[in-house]
């Protein structure tokens, strides 16, 4: 395999956003996954395989433009509370580090003068 055949289809894939039939959409990714199996890079192989295992949501990406991004951040500040909650007593004061560290809450705290 050789490099520029590589990056052929980095760039090929790339072209799949602009897309915003989902129809048109499937049969360009239908199409670069052929184009993978045929080229039997490896690491693009293995991409063409997480592709077709979420197919659908991919290919609706093009109509939507939602993913879950937003999810996945909050998540991760939610894993994030987990750990600081160790220790914690019980589930409530867990939920309350969720809020508060997820929350982005604003406090208005009292100016002091010296």
């Amino acid at each position: 395999p050789s490099i520029s055949n590589a990056y052929r289809l980095k760039e090929l894939f790339n072209e799949f956003w602009d897309f915003k039939d989902k129809e048109e959409a499937a049969a360009y990714l239908s199409y670069w996954c052929d184009l993978v199996k045929e080229s039997k890079i490896f690491p693009f192989m293995e991409a063409a395989k997480t592709i077709q295992a979420h197919w659908f949501g991919i290919v609706s990406y093009t109509e939507t433009n939602l993913n879950n991004g937003v999810l996945e951040g909050i998540n991760s500040k939610i894993q994030l509370a987990k750990k600081r909650a160790r220790g914690y007593r019980n589930i409530d004061n867990y939920i309350n580090m969720i809020y508060f560290i997820a929350g982005k809450l604003k406090f208005d705290y009292p100016l002091y003068s010296t």
